[in-house]
C-alpha cells in the first residue's frame, strides 16, 4: 500500500480552514508551556494566543500543552509541528 505524504493526508482527514489539536508533554521547568504557546501563536503570526489547556503529570515531572487553533492549510499545521519540534524540553508531540 503506498503511503500518502503528510499534506495529503492531513488534507483527506480535516476540513481547512478549520481547528487543529496540537498536544505537547513537556518537562516542567521555566517556561515550558510559554515557549510552546508562543510557538504557534508566532507561526499563526497570531497577537493573542490560541486556546490552550494545561495539565500537569502526577508526580510534577512532566506538562502537558493541549493547544486547538484554527489554521488555514495542511501546510501551516506542518510548520507549527516543525517549531514546536524545536522547543526546548519537548518530550513527545502529536
Amino acid at each position: 500500500m503506498d503511503e500518502m505524504p503528510a499534506i495529503e493526508l492531513l488534507e483527506a482527514h480535516h476540513e481547512f480552514p478549520g481547528p487543529y489539536t496540537f498536544k505537547a508533554i513537556g518537562q516542567v521547568d521555566n517556561g515550558f508551556v510559554a515557549r510552546v504557546i508562543a510557538a504557534v501563536r508566532d507561526e499563526l503570526g497570531e497577537d493573542v494566543d490560541p486556546p490552550f489547556r494545561v495539565r500537569e503529570a502526577v508526580g510534577g515531572r512532566h506538562v502537558s500543552v493541549t493547544l486547538e487553533p484554527v489554521v488555514q492549510t495542511a501546510e501551516q499545521v506542518i510548520r507549527i509541528y516543525r517549531r514546536i519540534r524545536t522547543t526546548a524540553g519537548l518530550v513527545i508531540l502529536w
